[in-house]
């Protein structure tokens, strides 16, 4: 069973890298892996999740505000389109949530060798984005499906869907500090949705005796708070700094996980 200790540990990892182009869900893997922590289930996993998108609803709540506001207006305005990009970019990984679920569950419990390559395609993709540098242009509905193609993609763990989608956003010409408030505000609805639907399946109560209410409620809180800090950190670099270093620390991170399983 996991303890309250390591829920507090894993929900820090979980709040730190959801934001960075690391892979949140490849340190989960990592970390339960160095912990000795073996489930059979991806509640805990859901928990974090849905902490730090909470904190990308603190951190973007003004912004929020003005979508809903434009919404509400009931016609056609940048507010409308841009959820509705928003809207666009989720359909594949709603296809991948409910035709593939179970294909998925089975991957997270694959351990280090899946994370290892994905870490190791992480790093590819961000290492791109500082040698092609396309012409900057607007947020498109095309632009915005693919980059909702490349979050579909990282459900695997290593594969970094902030990583994925930005990159992704920027060799598409999509400008640096639009496409970190896309990558953040895309995932609020599908994390969320599948943290209501574990909810009201009951699946949360037949998971109690693997991981108890106190550990995922502190998993919650530890994510939800580190996650407040690396999102703010992740703006502010996106919009200053290459990802180069990102890319150097994810190779060597899937070298490691990937050395690792000959000892």
């Amino acid at each position: 069973m996991m303890s309250w200790i390591e829920a507090i540990l894993l929900g820090l990892v979980q709040g730190l890298t959801e934001f960075l182009p690391v892979s949140s869900s490849g340190h989960l893997t990592i970390g339960k892996e160095l912990l000795g922590i073996e489930t059979t289930n991806l509640q805990f996993e859901v928990v974090v999740h849905a902490a730090t998108v909470t904190s990308t609803l603190v951190v973007f709540r003004k912004e929020i505000f003005e979508l809903l506001k434009g919404l509400f207006k009931f016609r056609i305005n940048p507010e409308t389109e841009y959820l509705l990009k928003i809207a666009l970019s989720m359909i594949p990984v709603f296809v991948v949530g409910v035709f593939f679920k179970d294909e998925v569950e089975a991957i997270f419990g694959s351990g280090l060798l899946v994370v290892g390559i994905s870490l190791l395609v992480t790093a590819f993709l961000l290492m791109l984005t500082s040698v092609l540098k396309p012409v900057e242009k607007k947020l498109t509905y095309s632009k915005a499906f693919l980059i909702g193609v490349a979050q579909s993609l990282a459900v695997l763990p290593g594969l970094s869907r902030s990583g994925s989608t930005i990159s992704t956003g920027m060799l598409l010409g999509v400008k640096k500090d639009e496409i970190a408030k896309f990558s953040f505000l895309m995932v609020l609805v599908p994390v969320l949705g599948e943290a209501f639907l574990e909810l009201i399946s009951g699946e949360f109560t037949s998971a109690s005796a693997e991981i108890s209410p106190l550990s995922l409620f502190l998993g919650f809180i530890s994510a939800f708070i580190s996650g407040l800090f690396a999102c703010k950190v992740m703006i502010a670099l996106v919009k200053r700094a290459k990802l180069t270093p990102f890319a150097i620390y994810c190779a060597v991170v899937g070298v490691i996980c990937l050395v690792s399983l000959f000892f």
